[in-house]
């Protein structure tokens, strides 16, 4: 169940008129080739599945502050709101929805044609604890990656100092100035027909 001001399934994010901001977490060895090029470039490997997120705390959950081994540095990727309705619009639900696919099969086929997959984790909050609204997760392979990396990033930045920094203060209880770090994620107005693609509120 949604929380009272939360719709359960809607994309949050940083926004600009253009683009919108993602985050990666990788090894120093990844992130800073890709800080110093604009991209990523070599040693990531572009024929794997990547993961972008546009929730912050999302993002901390999953890389725990950046202290996770080969998620020491996390970046703020900043690409064009045209990729990203692109992504959305080619995307494949990860999970079975019999009112979408009809079948297990055509879901099971989507999957594997798709170069975009889709899946709604609960969101969180700054201890990591699971909150009753969701955010949205998006794995790029193929054709996907290649464009992500080649037409779509239009910035990368180092968020780590801010992510240790909100990590930091929630360890020492201090929720509120952890809070006051965090970026500003508003409502992103997707186009009905991805609302309906996405099974998104």
């Amino acid at each position: 169940m949604a929380s009272t001001d939360q719709p359960a399934r809607a994309v949050r994010a940083h926004y600009t008129d253009d683009t919108i901001r993602v985050y990666q977490a990788y090894s120093p060895s990844i992130a800073e080739p890709a800080l110093a090029a604009g991209t990523f470039v070599p040693p990531f490997k572009r024929e794997r599945m990547t993961w972008i997120k546009p929730s912050f705390l999302w993002m901390a959950y999953r890389c725990g502050y950046a202290r996770k081994p080969d998620q020491e540095k996390v970046l703020a990727i900043d690409i064009t709101r045209d990729g990203f309705h692109w992504a959305l619009a080619h995307a494949a639900l990860s999970h079975f929805v019999a009112d979408v696919h009809g079948d297990r099969e055509t879901w099971s086929a989507s999957v594997k044609a798709s170069p975009v997959r889709v899946q709604w984790d609960p969101e969180r909050g700054l201890r990591h604890q699971p909150l009753a609204h969701r955010s949205i997760q998006i794995g790029l392979r193929g054709d996907a990656v290649r464009r992500y990396i080649d037409e779509w990033i239009t910035e990368i930045s180092d968020v780590t100092e801010v992510m240790h920094a909100v990590g930091d203060l929630v360890d020492e209880g201090r929720t509120a100035e952890a809070s006051a770090l965090l970026p500003v994620e508003r409502p992103y107005p997707l186009p009905d027909d991805l609302v309906a693609h996405l099974r998104a509120d």
